[in-house]
């Protein structure tokens, strides 16, 4: 007996829930078919990806699947990139990392996108390996092969069991569907100073800057964890007179049309102080009680004494 997947619960007020899901629609509405990616009904932050290979190449004939991951702070910082299939250029299960300085993925442009990365990544497949660590060198044969095999690979997590090339045919029958040319009906241009690399060898070559990055990190720290909540605080907090004032400021430009005239401003007196009735120093009252005390005792001492001699000598004379 099968039991239902259970519906995640998400903030849907958090700016990056809502990007999220803007996206995941955008990429539904107007499909392509050169790629396809949506996030997984369990995790809106794990998304998986099904990709055409790029043309005029060794990967032309291929179609890989891989995951994208979003990081809670997304998109202030960039999703990464694993290829699952098999493809002789990329390491399976290889974190890649998207960046515009080749070392500080902090340089993300929030603009870009999910698509404007799957782009990227596809034209990425076409680059030199270079020795680059994580890029394969294989024989052009053998990567026409993996892409031949690559179009009936499967994911054991998403797609419902299907193909590679199943998932791509269904884009195709949708970009059909809507007039043939809505995949193409906004053609995404990689930027040029987006660049991709592996994440350990940024880690590796930032490693100084990351440090110093880490020294004053704690309000991008707090930025990010704000924004995972569904809130970032952008501006510097004022206080409740310095705000009431300036928005008073804003109010009167915006009636007036300019700079407003000063207002005088009413000088409250402030109300004299009362007289306070000169005493005796608190020590002085607590020791002169003591001395009364000692007195009373000395007293009730001498009284007992004498009470006590007289009935002795009443019992010695009786």
């Amino acid at each position: 007996m099968s039991t239902a997947t259970p519906t995640p619960k998400f903030n849907s007020k958090s700016p990056t829930i809502r990007r999220i899901l803007r996206e995941a629609h955008e990429l539904t509405t107007t499909p392509s078919a050169d790629y396809h990616a949506e996030p997984l009904e369990t995790d809106l932050f794990e998304w998986h990806f099904t990709l055409r290979g790029p043309p005029s190449s060794p990967f032309e004939q291929g179609i890989y699947h891989g995951r994208i991951v979003l990081p809670p702070s997304y998109p202030l910082r960039p999703p990464s990139f694993r290829f699952l299939t098999p493809s002789g250029r990329f390491e399976t299960n290889r974190e890649i990392c998207l960046s515009i300085s080749g070392h500080h993925e902090e340089t993300w442009q929030p603009a870009w996108g999910i698509r404007t990365a799957l782009v990227a990544l596809r034209t990425f497949m076409e680059t030199d390996v270079k020795g680059q660590l994580g890029g394969m060198e294989a024989a052009e044969g053998v990567r026409r092969r993996m892409a031949g095999e690559s179009t009936a690979w499967r994911c054991g997590v998403c797609g419902g069991g299907k193909s590679n090339g199943e998932i791509l045919g269904e884009c195709e029958e949708r970009v059909k569907e809507l007039g043939g040319d809505a995949g193409k009906a906004e053609e995404v241009v990689v930027p040029e100073e987006l660049k991709m690399g592996w994440r350990d060898e940024m880690e590796a070559k930032g490693g100084k800057g990351k440090g110093e990055d880490e020294k004053g990190g704690g309000d991008g720290e707090s930025e990010s964890a704000a924004l995972a909540e569904g809130f970032v605080q952008t501006t510097p907090m004022l206080s409740a007179s310095a705000s009431s004032g300036s928005a008073q400021q804003l109010q009167q430009r915006a009636v007036g049309g300019g700079s407003a005239a000063p207002q005088p401003t009413r000088t409250v007196p402030s109300p004299s102080p009362l007289p306070v009735a000169a005493g005796p120093p608190l020590q002085q009252i607590q020791r002169r009680a003591a001395d009364e005390d000692a007195v009373w005792l000395d007293r009730l001492i001498v009284a007992v004494a004498l009470l006590l001699g007289a009935v002795i000598a009443k019992v010695m004379f009786a």
